[in-house]
């Protein structure tokens, strides 16, 4: 049995243990929450460092990207480089080649038409595939970044001015400790919402779970949001805002999602590579080999394409 384990710096209230088969193959398949604790986090990389076949950095990101162009997070490249022997991922490799596929998907089969919808992106460098891809397609995209990972209240609607950004502040903003852009630990559960005209003006809310949750008004009637990771909670969260569907990029297993790190892992596992010689092609020849397709929870009456 393959065995991947996502170490995530988010809450430990969202672990999840699940066993699947996968092209004939089985695999345990696992979450872990470290609550926020750095020194935790870091000692599960070592413990896990060759006993697994792939571990995942979650509630945290390794890299981003702004275009074609890569930035590292120092203080979490320093945290997972413990890990020698197995193969650690990020998921940004899905970022670019899953995310990017789901909203073509979604366009192609009619679930949403996307030049019709206005989107609000919450974070652009955080999920930079989808947010190429929603600039082509979109009749209009707000991105996020500075409202809401930077704490300044200026929305941007250009990815161009993204691109622009991106490299001016992340060489700076990632030699800084990441939980000062990203919610971690105990901040994962905490609620508060900013920017609600934003949320409102919007008919696809995209992007990050946890900064959707952190950030969007208790009371989003007939919207839709399109995310990552989702637990039962969080769809009856949602559920309970009014949003007409929930639409996430990772399989749904066992009625919830894993993060990216977690499917990238399991990617892996299976191709029996090392991540950094996989390409944008080996992903979507993995995913279509294991019948991938973005996972679609309507929550009251279906939202219209």
């Amino acid at each position: 049995m393959k065995h991947i384990v996502s170490v995530s710096l988010g809450s430990s209230k969202r672990d999840k243990r699940s066993e699947i088969t996968l092209r004939g193959e089985p695999f345990l398949i696992e979450r872990i929450g470290t609550d926020g604790d750095l020194k935790r986090f870091q000692q599960l990389f070592a413990e896990l460092d060759g006993e697994v076949d792939a571990l995942g950095i979650g509630g945290a990101d390794l890299y981003i990207w702004v275009g074609n162009r890569r930035y590292v997070f120092r203080s979490i490249q320093k945290l997972v480089s413990v890990a020698k022997k197995t193969p650690v991922v990020d998921g940004s490799g899905l970022k670019n080649t899953l995310e990017r596929e789901a909203v073509r998907w979604l366009q192609a089969q009619g679930v949403l038409d996307f030049g019709q919808k206005r989107v609000l992106l919450v974070s652009a460098v955080d999920r930079f595939g989808m947010a190429q891809e929603l600039a082509q397609l979109a009749k209009s995209v707000v991105y996020g970044d500075l409202v809401f990972a930077v704490g300044v209240p200026i929305p941007i609607r250009s990815y161009r001015t993204v691109e622009w950004l991106g490299r001016l502040l992340l060489p700076i903003i990632t030699r800084l400790p990441f939980q000062w852009f990203y919610p971690t630990g105990e901040k994962q559960e905490k609620r508060t919402p900013r920017a609600a005209k934003l949320f409102y003006e919007a008919d696809v809310i995209a992007g990050d779970w946890h900064y959707i949750h952190r950030y969007m008004p208790d009371h989003l009637p007939g919207k839709v949001v399109l995310t990552n990771t989702v637990r039962k909670a969080d769809i009856e969260f949602l559920r309970n805002a009014g949003v007409a569907q929930v639409i996430t990029t990772t399989p749904v297993i066992e009625g919830e999602t894993f993060a990216t790190n977690v499917m990238e892992g399991v990617i892996v596992a299976l191709t029996g590579r090392h991540p950094d010689t996989l390409t944008p092609q080996d992903y979507l020849d993995a995913l279509r080999e294991i019948g991938w397709q973005p996972g679609i929870v309507p929550l009251h009456e279906a939202a219209t394409a």
